[in-house]
C-alpha cells in the first residue's frame, strides 16, 4: 500500500481496529480531507461514536456532546465540520453564529430529538406552571429556545442542583430523566422519549456478558433503562465510562453504548480488554470519510438557525455551559 508520510501517521492511530486492507480504501478520502481542511481554513468536530477512522484520523476535537459544545466556543477557524448528528450541529452554530457549520449528511437525525416539538414543551409548561424545563442537548434548537436551561448525561445532576427548585421538567428522554431523579432528589416530571441505541439494552444482555467474559466491569450510559442501570457497575455518560476505565484501570470492561466508542476508547487503554455489545446508531453512521470530504469539496450542508430562535436557544446552552461542574 502506497500512502503519503502523513497518511501513514495518520494510520497508526486506527490500526488496533481498521485492518491495512481497509485503510487502503480510505486513503484518499483521508489525505483529500486534510487538505481541504488547510484550504477551507475548517476543523472537524467528532462525537464519541464516529467510526475511527474518523475519530482518530480526521478529527480535530473529539468527545461527548458537552466536550464539542464547550470546545465549539473557542474554536478559531471559519468551517466547523461537525461529524455527529444534527442537533449537535446546531449547538455548534449558535455557539458561533459567524462561522459555516456543516453536516456531513442532513439526514443524520436522532431519535430524542425528533421525539420533541417546540409546542410539546409549551404544553408541559401550560400544565406545569412555574416550573422550570431542563432540556437535554439532544433537541432541537426550537426545543431548546422554549428552555430555561439545557444539560448532558454528564451535567444533569449538577444543572438540576443548581436550580434548587423541588420539582422540574427534564426532557425528552424518560430513562435519563428516571435515572437522573434517583440522584438528585428533586421530583423530575418528563417526556415519552428514548434513545434507539439505549433502549434496546436490557438486563438479560448484561447478564449474558458477565457469563461469558469473567470478572468483566459493566459501564451503562444513562440514557439505558433504569433496571439495565441498576444491573450495570456504573453508569455515566461517554467521558465519564472514559475517565472510570483511567481512573479504575479494569482488566476487562463492557461499555453499554452505541458500538463505536469501545473501538475509540480502547487504543487508549491498551491494558484493558473491551467486550464489545454491539447496538449501532444509524444516524451517526450516515458520517463517513467520504460524506465528511463532501461537505468540505463542496461546501454543503450548511446548518443554520433562524434569529428568533437561535437568540433565545443560545441562552439556555449558555446557562449550561456556566454551570461549573466537578470532575
Amino acid at each position: 500500500m502506497t500512502m503519503t508520510a502523513n497518511a501513514a501517521d495518520l494510520y497508526q492511530r486506527v490500526s488496533h481496529v481498521v485492518p491495512a486492507i481497509e485503510w487502503a480504501t480510505m486513503v484518499e478520502d483521508v489525505e483529500a480531507i486534510m487538505r481541504l481542511k488547510v484550504e477551507r481554513n475548517a476543523v472537524i468536530l467528532a462525537h464519541n461514536y464516529m467510526t475511527p477512522e474518523i475519530f482518530h484520523a480526521v478529527a480535530d476535537i473529539t468527545g461527548d456532546s458537552l466536550a464539542l459544545a464547550r470546545e465549539a466556543i473557542d474554536v478559531e477557524a471559519e468551517v466547523i465540520v461537525l461529524a455527529g448528528v444534527h442537533f449537535m450541529a446546531e449547538t455548534a452554530k449558535l455557539l458561533n453564529p459567524d462561522k459555516t457549520v456543516l453536516i456531513p449528511d442532513l439526514a443524520s437525525g436522532c431519535s430524542l430529538a425528533e421525539s420533541i416539538t417546540a409546542a410539546d414543551v409549551r404544553a408541559l409548561r401550560a400544565a406545569n406552571p412555574g416550573v422550570p424545563v431542563v432540556t437535554y442537548v439532544n433537541t432541537s434548537a426550537a426545543v431548546k429556545a422554549e428552555s430555561d436551561i439545557c444539560c448532558t448525561s454528564g451535567n444533569a445532576v449538577e444543572i438540576i442542583e443548581s436550580l434548587g427548585v423541588p420539582k422540574v421538567i427534564m426532557i425528552p428522554d424518560r430513562f435519563l430523566a428516571a435515572n437522573i431523579a434517583r440522584k438528585t432528589g428533586v421530583e423530575v416530571i418528563t417526556h415519552p422519549g428514548a434513545c434507539e441505541v439505549h433502549e434496546r439494552f436490557t438486563p438479560a444482555d448484561i447478564a449474558d456478558i458477565r457469563e461469558k467474559w469473567a470478572g468483566v466491569t459493566v459501564l451503562a450510559h444513562p440514557e439505558c433503562p433504569p433496571n439495565v442501570v441498576d444491573a450495570a457497575d456504573y453508569a455515566g455518560s461517554t467521558a465519564q465510562m472514559v475517565s472510570y476505565v483511567a481512573n479504575q484501570h479494569p482488566k476487562r470492561v463492557a461499555l453499554i453504548t452505541e458500538c463505536s466508542m469501545s473501538d475509540n476508547v480502547a487504543q487508549q487503554f491498551p491494558s484493558t480488554e473491551f467486550v464489545r455489545p454491539c447496538n449501532l446508531c444509524p444516524h451517526m453512521k450516515r458520517n463517513t470519510l467520504a460524506s465528511i470530504r463532501h461537505a468540505l469539496e463542496t461546501m454543503t450542508n450548511e446548518v443554520t438557525v433562524p434569529a428568533d430562535v437561535a437568540d433565545r436557544a443560545r441562552t439556555s446552552v449558555e446557562r449550561m455551559l456556566a454551570v461549573k461542574v466537578g470532575k
